[in-house]
């Protein structure tokens, strides 16, 4: 397990489920892998009670599987779960592009151009891991120029499902599509074509069904 720095005001709590979460959906903590209690408070530096309150949490996302008296296991991949997080992330990203069309301005164009520059240079010095970082902060800012941080939040909240997936997409298909995406993406906001926009945004989310069989064929003990 990968760990990270605790943040500023961070309780322990946050600390684990955020270190957690982000090893779940990089894959470190691999689908049917056991949790040790001891060892991730161990390995965070902390007592047992927040690993086991950021546990209860992960288990009420569904995506820890908690057993009285054996322990706990990362869930397997439950699609009809990604498919959900995909709908509600779709839904609501479609209403963004098309208010960032009305609202992003030059320095929002700016950060977004940076943001894929430097998605593309991970694109040819691979990193799955830095890549996911940008695609999720590129995705992160449409919000931010909407100012609906509280749809993100909610949305990111149910997100982990398809994340793992995602991550699953980027180390096994090594393609410049997602990237291209994003740029296409960017274009049709920077050119104020909200329609345009929506629709680059729908293909964009669904390619993890157009690749599912090739990801199922990698990963075949991660599902359900």
């Amino acid at each position: 397990m990968q760990v990270k720095e605790r943040l500023a005001k961070e309780t322990g709590r946050e600390y684990a489920l955020r270190i957690m979460r982000d090893n779940i959906i990089s894959l470190e903590l691999k689908p049917g892998s056991l949790l040790s209690e001891q060892e991730i408070a161990k390995g965070l530096g902390l007592s047992r009670t927040p690993v086991r309150e950021a546990l209860i949490e992960l288990s009420k996302a569904q995506i820890v599987e908690i057993y009285p008296q054996r322990g706990s296991r990362v869930s397997l991949i439950d699609y009809s779960l990604v498919e959900e997080a995909s709908f509600i992330r779709l839904t609501m990203e479609s209403a963004i592009v098309e208010k960032a069309c009305e609202m992003a301005g030059p320095e929002d164009f700016e950060w977004l151009e940076e943001n894929l520059r430097l998605q593309e240079f991970y694109l040819e010095n691979p990193s799955p891991d830095k890549l996911l970082e940008l695609d999720n902060q590129f995705h992160k800012y449409l919000y931010q120029i909407c100012n609906k941080m509280r749809c993100y939040y909610m949305v990111d909240s149910m997100s982990i499902h398809l994340d793992r997936v995602r991550s699953m997409r980027l180390n096994v298909i090594k393609d410049s599509k997602l990237v291209n995406d994003h740029r296409s993406v960017f274009e049709a906001i920077k050119n104020n074509k909200p329609e345009l926009a929506k629709e680059l945004i729908a293909k964009h989310l669904m390619r993890f069904q157009i690749d599912q069989e090739v990801i199922r064929e990698k990963y075949p003990d991660c599902f359900k």
